[in-house]
């Protein structure tokens, strides 16, 4: 009998300690399932990330994908010339992907950096640098506009008048190039010597009072 009641005891306590080691069990199986979904996720998301840059532990793709991202962060803060920079080094790299985003921001930038205002010309002769600067990138309408503000500033500054004579002259208005050229010459006499040689009136050189105003010496030997 005693034997009998001692086995009962030991079955029963086998089976509490088993329902307690399937509870401990299935309580680390919850855990370990609860621990494990942000690995899963990491997981993932190192797949997609690879499967993007092709080899994420090669040198030159890393060196790409730091260019990217500093010219994304420079693109950002609207800092487009900066962005340019970067963006033009990932182009130099191997990944295909990221250079052809690249080239996605950076079409935005040279479009951004093209409308870039100008810095803003207070003085006679800022305005005529910028007229100058304008002429010498064929944008003839600016650099009229530079140059009338610079002449009503110093109207009787000989540089400037000269310069707007030789616009006239670029742009095929012969009477106006005359009389501006006739005036800074009167400003100044120099200006004579220096016209003779200056190609931007090359569209009068064959017209005889161009030719007249630059060498009146002919004509007193002539006479």
């Amino acid at each position: 009998m005693r034997g009998c009641y001692s086995t009962a005891i030991m079955a029963r306590s086998t089976g509490k300690t088993k329902q307690r080691s399937s509870r401990s069990s299935s309580g680390t199986r919850s855990s370990s399932r609860n621990g494990h979904k942000p690995l899963k996720n990491k997981e993932l998301q190192d797949k997609r990330h690879a499967s993007i840059f092709q080899d994420p532990n090669d040198h030159a793709t890393q060196q790409q994908l730091r260019a990217y991202e500093e010219g994304l962060k420079q693109f950002q803060q609207q800092k487009f010339s900066r962005a340019k920079q970067a963006l033009e080094r990932v182009l130099e790299g191997p990944n295909k992907e990221l250079a052809d985003r690249a080239r996605t921001h950076l079409r935005i930038c040279d479009q951004r950096v093209s409308r870039a205002p100008e810095p803003s010309a207070k003085s006679a002769e800022d305005h005529y640098n910028q007229g100058i600067a304008m002429m010498n990138l064929g944008r003839w309408d600016e650099a009229r506009v530079h140059l009338d503000r610079a002449r009503k500033s110093a109207p009787k500054a000989d540089h400037i008048v000269y310069a707007m004579a030789a616009l006239d002259c670029l742009t095929g208005e012969a009477e106006s190039s005359m009389q501006n050229l006739k005036i800074a010459i009167q400003l100044r006499a120099e200006n004579r010597y220096r016209a003779r040689n200056d190609e931007d009136f090359a569209f009068l050189q064959e017209d005889p009072r161009f030719t007249e105003l630059l060498y009146p010496e002919r004509e007193g030997t002539s006479g």
